[in-house]
Order: structure tokens, then C-alpha cells, then sequence
């Protein structure tokens, strides 16, 4: 059974139709990927998948349960996480404190302003944990606003992971990253789906097509295809799309 599946996806705003019957199968391990042109439903997919959005018509199952219509923190308390296109830290506080704000004992605490989070060390201890999965141990007390771009990407992916998820959806992770960080977080995705099922929204062919066991391609608003990189590069659906000269 797959570990996270979606039938018949329909999502509308108003009279606008931008999901028709998507469905998508993910099974644990592995990295999945979306691709599709701009305005192909890609990010309400996302959406809808990880409970921003309620579809309008379809199922969503995630380990057997029926998430559709979830609120994200109900979902997110299941084991699903994700990352966003946009990137949202806190910039004002130490590269350690974005990651500890989302770990599930943090939450758990009864907020006391006088509290010294710091000197919890079960709680440091398991920041630097998720940090050094992403290789930021090393800046754990520098701040965030400090890191460069790929650095912020990562730790946008280690606050993802604090939430000790399952699965980890992720947003356009290379948007804005040079060749040498789109390397570097290459990398990190390898070594992360050693731990992880990842699903990832992606602009960046090469960088998905080398990732991916699966890709799911959304056009229209429906998926036109699923299946392998290999087996999409002959998929006469998607050449003949303005996908076919990316892929």
C-alpha cells in the first residue's frame, strides 16, 4: 500500500477550475516528483495535498488514514511536513531557535516568557541533531539573517524536519540557488531519503529528472502523465507539451 495517495483531486476557485481529477501515489522511500508549466496547478496540488486547501472532490489518503480536509496541523501531527517556495524564518533569532520553535516537545511546553529555552539541553540537543542532517550544526548559534541563500534553504528543510514527519513535501527547493548550491542540496535530498519519502515540487528539470524514481507532470490541471524520468523522456504526452524541450 502506498504510503501517501491521492484520487481524483478537484479543486476550484469560483468558476475557475484548476485541479480536474488529479491522482498521484507515493510509495515510502521514495523521492516523488511534480513538474508542470507555470499556472499547471502545481502549488495548489501541493496545497490541497498537504491541507491549506480542501478539495472539492476526491480522496487523500496518507499510511491508511483519510486526511482530506484536514487542518495542516492535524496532518503535520501525522507525520506530514512541508517546506515553502517562499521561504519563512525567523531572521531576527539564532539558525538553532527557528528549529527548535518547531519541534513537537517545544510545542508541547507551556509558554513562560522567563523561560530560558537554552538551558533545556534535551531540547538543543535535538535541534543539533536535525541541524547537522542539513550541515548546519556549525551555525546553529549564528543568526539566521547571517546564512546565505542555500544556507536558508537548508534550514527551511531542517525546520521542515523538526516536526520528525514521515514524508516531507518541498516547494521549489533550488528557486533562486546558484549551480553550486543546487549541487549542494542535491546532496542533501540523497541523503535525506535515506530517512525520508520526499515529494518535491520542482522548476529545475535536470536537478529533478537525476532525483526523482517517479515524476508526476501536471499540465491543464490534470496529472498527463506518471512514471519514471526515463520513461517520461519518451512520453509522447509530454513532448509534445512545452515540457518536452525542458525535459
Amino acid at each position: 500500500m502506498p504510503l501517501f495517495e491521492a484520487r481524483n483531486i478537484q479543486k476550484r476557485f469560483g468558476a475557475r477550475v484548476v485541479l480536474e481529477d488529479v491522482s498521484l501515489s507515493v510509495e515510502q522511500g521514495a523521492v516523488h516528483g511534480i513538474m508542470g508549466p507555470n499556472g499547471a496547478g502545481k502549488t495548489t496540488c501541493f496545497n490541497v495535498l498537504t491541507g491549506h486547501y480542501a478539495p472539492d472532490g476526491g480522496t487523500i489518503r496518507f499510511a491508511g488514514r483519510d486526511i482530506a480536509g484536514m487542518k495542516p496541523h492535524r496532518i503535520a501531527r501525522l507525520g506530514v511536513s512541508r517546506s515553502f517556495q517562499i521561504m519563512n524564518l525567523f531572521d531576527d533569532t539564532v539558525v538553532i531557535e527557528n528549529v527548535m520553535l518547531a519541534l513537537p516537545e517545544f510545542r508541547a511546553m507551556t509558554f513562560s516568557p522567563s523561560r530560558n529555552v537554552f538551558i533545556d539541553r534535551a531540547l538543543t540537543d535535538a535541534a543539533l541533531e536535525i541541524l547537522a542532517q542539513v550541515d548546519l550544526a556549525e551555525k546553529a548559534w549564528d543568526k539566521a539573517a547571517s546564512l546565505s541563500y542555500g544556507q536558508r534553504r537548508a534550514l527551511e528543510i531542517a525546520v521542515a524536519l523538526a516536526a520528525r514527519p514521515k514524508i516531507v513535501f518541498l516547494d521549489e527547493p533550488t528557486s533562486g540557488l546558484g549551480a553550486e548550491a543546487t549541487r549542494a542540496l542535491a546532496q542533501l535530498v540523497r541523503r535525506l531519503r535515506e530517512s525520508y519519502t520526499i515529494v518535491m515540487i520542482e522548476h529545475d528539470m535536470r536537478f529533478l529528472f537525476e532525483l526523482a524514481d517517479r515524476i508526476s507532470v501536471i499540465h491543464w490541471g490534470q496529472v498527463i502523465a506518471e512514471d519514471t524520468p526515463t520513461e517520461l523522456m519518451a512520453n509522447k504526452w509530454v513532448a509534445r507539451s512545452a515540457l518536452g524541450e525542458l525535459a
